[in-house]
């Protein structure tokens, strides 16, 4: 596998910013904490305050569960099942407050909710208010490039990174504004995500619109 490679960002064409699950239950004192939660959620908010004119488009995803199945569980493996966790009603599944208030005013704004009635790792399992997957929200806006950011670089970022690059949009995971739920784990995704064709780059080499 190709180690991680850091690319500044040339972007062209119509960009989004997808950012993933930054709430309160992936962060400390949510119901399964990401180490650091709290900490990224402020720096994504920051960045989306100072560079939301360079993105066509913002897409948040939240994990938004009911009753998800053999997701949850009371004896967890953490692999392929977790505590409950972004339970639909309740304050953690909200967006984090930091980012929410961030984004309050932002017109092109687009929420992705995902994993009602079953897993869902990637945010584009997930739909917005209107139905629309995530998919069909980026063609909808002629979208041809992402940076992607968010939690957990180890499961949903990731996820979400390489089907944004599968379906043919030029993806750079934004290196400095995710993380992992485990450094091993975070190596790995970052190895997977590397061998696909997903470039990454640090928040501050994210092309600024001329």
């Amino acid at each position: 596998m190709r180690n991680w490679a850091f690319y500044p960002t040339c972007m062209t064409g119509r960009r989004a910013l997808i950012i993933v699950d930054v709430q309160p239950t992936f962060c400390e004192g949510g119901e399964l904490p990401v180490p650091g939660g709290n900490g990224l959620a402020a720096l994504i908010a920051d960045f989306v305050r100072d560079r939301r004119d360079d993105y066509d488009l913002i897409a948040t995803t939240q994990d938004w569960h009911v009753d998800p199945g053999a997701h949850f569980a009371q004896r967890p493996d953490f692999v392929d099942s977790w505590p409950p966790h972004g339970i639909v009603g309740t304050a953690n599944a909200e967006l984090h407050p930091m980012l929410a208030k961030a984004t309050e005013q932002i017109p092109h704004v687009v929420a992705v909710k995902k994993g009602e009635h079953q897993a869902a790792y990637s945010g584009f399992d997930g739909v917005d208010e209107t139905g629309r997957s995530l998919a069909q929200v980026l063609s909808d806006a002629d979208i041809e490039s992402v940076d992607v950011c968010g939690i957990a670089e180890s499961h949903c970022v990731k996820a979400t990174a390489l089907d944004a690059h599968r379906l043919g949009h030029q993806t750079t995971v934004l290196s400095d504004l995710t993380v992992p739920v485990t450094a091993e784990l975070g190596m790995l995704a970052r190895a997977e995500m590397a061998a696909a064709g997903v470039r990454a780059a640090r928040s501050d080499q994210a092309a600024h619109r001329g």
